[in-house]
């Protein structure tokens, strides 16, 4: 045996089974090999640790007291080994104490994060949530491991990326629950002849300025906000009508008591989902907030 050189795993496996069976056609069947190629592996197994290991005997294949003191130390490595192929870092959200920051859309701070926060708090109390926005540094961050998880509408991330539909969305129109002017079915009309409030943030956004195009409807923009934050108090206030997402439509017009209709003319749907980097597939601790989240908002389907 020459210093620094190691053994074969299978030779090692050899010796194992020889050492419990004492039979090398046993051995051979537990290998899936043949008597021939096993006796090699044997053969070479002696050279390397230059001593018999077994002698055959009546009563089959009798280790030497060489074979007898390396057994422990064979066992001990292939152990080892096992739980190298089988390693997980265990990840306990009862006990946790980590940081994950998660990418969202404007609309999921309102439909999303209070839910997920819910859940954290009740199932994992060491857990800090730390939330960013979704833009051009959302790829990196999840490849650098900046950001765990970006949930939305992103269909500009790039390979690498790995994704799970959460549920779909449609769109919707939110109005004043006593608006004067709509008391039936919002129309193609009448919705060219109300006065809107524009949302020009949101992944979706671009969708609606599409169809708008498409239809050649040209909106009556009262008010244009970066975001949601405010809208339910504005069209709680007004009359005027929001064109927005099914999902945040859905929660706005829960909070302040607004009345959903139908849009009244095509808009493309998109789905939302969760994102992750394929760096970090197997992290327990990344796989544990994936299924929970799709556990949260999987029904929303």
């Amino acid at each position: 045996m020459t210093t620094g050189e190691l053994p074969d795993l299978k030779l090692l496996q050899l010796f194992d089974l020889l050492y419990d069976t004492r039979s090398v056609t046993r051995a051979a069947e537990q290998l899936g090999q043949s008597q021939p190629t096993v006796s090699i592996w044997l053969g070479r197994l002696r050279e390397f640790l230059q001593d018999p290991l077994f002698i055959r005997t009546p009563g089959g294949m009798a280790p030497t007291p060489q074979a007898d003191a390396l057994i422990g130390p064979c066992r001990e490595i292939l152990e080892s080994l096992r739980r190298f192929a089988a390693w997980e870092i265990a990840f306990d959200p009862a006990t946790a104490k980590r940081r994950f920051r998660i990418c969202l859309t404007d609309a999921s701070h309102v439909t999303l994060l209070p839910r997920l926060l819910a859940h954290m708090r009740a199932q994992a109390p060491g857990i800090r949530l730390e939330v960013a926005r979704i833009d051009g540094n959302t790829e990196r961050a999840l490849e650098s491991g900046e950001a765990d998880l970006a949930i939305g509408h992103v269909p500009w991330l790039g390979g690498g990326i790995y994704q799970q539909q959460l549920y779909s969305q449609d769109w919707v129109c939110l109005a004043n629950r006593h608006h004067p002017r709509l008391r039936t079915r919002l129309g193609v009309k009448q919705y060219r002849a109300e006065g809107h409030v524009a949302i020009a943030a949101g992944t979706g956004a671009q969708l609606l300025e599409q169809a708008l195009l498409r239809e050649q409807i040209q909106r009556n923009v009262v008010l244009e906000l970066p975001g949601f934050l405010g809208l339910g108090a504005i069209i709680q206030t007004t009359d005027l009508i929001a064109t927005l997402p099914r999902h945040i439509g859905q929660t706005l017009a829960k909070v302040n008591e607004l009345s959903i209709h139908p849009c009244p003319f095509s808009v493309d749907g998109f789905a939302v989902r969760q994102h992750w980097h394929a760096r970090y597939h197997h992290e327990a601790g990344n796989r544990w907030l994936r299924e929970v989240v799709a556990q949260l908002f999987s029904s929303l389907r």
